[in-house]
């Protein structure tokens, strides 16, 4: 046999898109046979109409409900487990999350966490941080209805929190962590506030660059069986398509979105793309962008994001990745200009006279560009960092192989370190 893969799998949720369409949950919920669901959402969504929304189609179609509303915003281990135990305590057939990424991920440990308890909470949890045991069989159906245009989570087995110990975030990812169905509506995002859009659109757009420019899926090792191939395979012919063109819809709608949130031909892009590059990176991974994003929120010190409506420090997850994103590229650009170059394209950058040797420039500087366009900090000092924190920024990336092992260009302790000085300031 081989001692590279040869083989690459296709896994993703299905989706419904359209205006409005979150008020025919509970005529799905119906049609399935629940007789009762929990619905997860955070404090600040649980006031809004999309909650409101999903629990008058759940009551209207006769389906009981248990709410819970305290997800954290960067869900940590320790909020994992209060949810996981509030689920534990009440009688459900199907989970509803309805929210941004935190609420969505959330939603798929509690669904593995009670189907299946582990011995040990890191028992699922990716390595080297955890054992990454497999789920073991089916999850109870999940219906995603999402609020933000960014994470992409109604169609990913991916789940992401905040590891308290070790100060970074980590994750698990599994295929049968995918919802059932994910609820497209761009009424859901109607009371965005532009940094929230921001953050969230320049999270799709590096995690379309990133599967994009992943290694590709036939040099990863040969799994043992099937079944141990990973969720994040590297990049391939149908991720591309959804990443690439994921990338045009960014061009053309984030400054839009962000500078109108009632333009709805945006917004109804905006969540399309958001869920186009979760299709793409949810089969080939991301890589150094996302692996080096989580120690920079996880070690936040007391940057607090306009717009975002919590009472402790934060760095939004798609500010942490954004923030590392042009200086990788201009690292990794040398291990493949042409897929570098592709992705400037996309996203409007003319490189019809570009050498080879300037593909990670020309990226950067378009990625720059868009940072500029929607009021993004400038770099990693703007949030609170300094050199003397990039030994500790490393550290956290390390053990983050998940996704940084999928990087086109191998990056050691050094390589990191000189990146991250690199994104202090551009």
């Amino acid at each position: 046999m081989s001692a590279t893969d040869f083989a690459f799998e296709m896994a993703t949720s299905s989706v419904r898109f359209g205006w409005g369409v979150t008020r025919e949950i509970g005529l799905d919920l119906a049609d399935q046979g629940v007789r009762r669901a929990l619905v997860l959402t955070d404090p600040w969504v649980a006031k809004l109409a999309p909650v409101a929304t999903v629990l008058e189609s759940l009551e209207a179609n006769g389906t009981g409900h248990e709410l819970y509303t305290a997800v954290r915003v960067e869900p940590t281990d320790e909020s994992w487990r209060d949810a996981i135990a509030f689920a534990g305590r009440t009688e459900f057939d199907a989970i509803v999350a309805v929210g941004g990424g935190s609420v969505l991920d959330t939603a798929k440990a509690v669904n593995l966490y009670t189907c299946y308890p582990p011995e040990d909470f890191l028992d699922y949890v990716n390595p080297p941080i955890g054992r990454g045991k497999p789920v073991p069989g089916p999850l109870k159906p999940m219906f995603a209805v999402p609020t933000t245009a960014g994470t992409g989570s109604e169609t990913t087995g991916v789940a992401i929190f905040d590891y308290v110990a070790m100060h970074a975030k980590t994750g698990i990812a599994h295929r049968r962590l995918r919802p059932t169905l994910g609820y497209l509506d761009p009424e859901n995002t109607a009371t965005l506030p532009p940094s929230v859009a921001a953050s969230a659109g320049l999270d799709v757009l590096s995690h379309a660059i990133e599967s994009y420019t992943a290694i590709p899926y036939d040099t990863r090792p040969y799994p043992a069986r099937p079944l141990l191939r990973p969720a994040y395979q590297g990049s391939n012919p149908i991720s591309d398509i959804w990443s690439l063109q994921a990338l045009r819809m960014v061009a053309g709608y984030l400054p839009r979105v962000y500078d109108d949130p009632s333009d709805r031909e945006a917004r109804a892009n905006m969540i399309l793309a958001s869920s186009y590059a979760g299709v793409g990176f949810g089969n080939a991974g991301c890589h150094l962008p996302h692996g080096m994003s989580y120690p920079v929120s996880g070690m936040v010190k007391s940057f607090r994001m306009p717009g975002y409506l919590v009472d402790r420090p934060l760095v939004p997850h798609g500010i942490s990745v954004i923030l590392n994103s042009p200086a990788v590229f201009r690292f990794t650009a040398v291990a493949n200009p042409a897929r570098h170059l592709n992705a400037a394209a996309a996203l409007g950058a003319d490189v019809s006279r570009v050498a080879p040797e300037d593909a990670g420039k020309v990226l950067a500087d378009r990625i720059l560009w868009f940072m500029r366009r929607v009021g993004v900090p400038n770099g990693l000092k703007a949030v609170g960092y300094e050199s003397g924190d990039i030994a500790r920024l490393v550290e956290g990336t390390l053990p983050q192989h998940r996704v940084t092992k999928l990087s086109p260009r191998p990056a050691a302790a050094e390589d990191l370190a000189a990146i991250f000085e690199d994104a202090l300031a551009y």
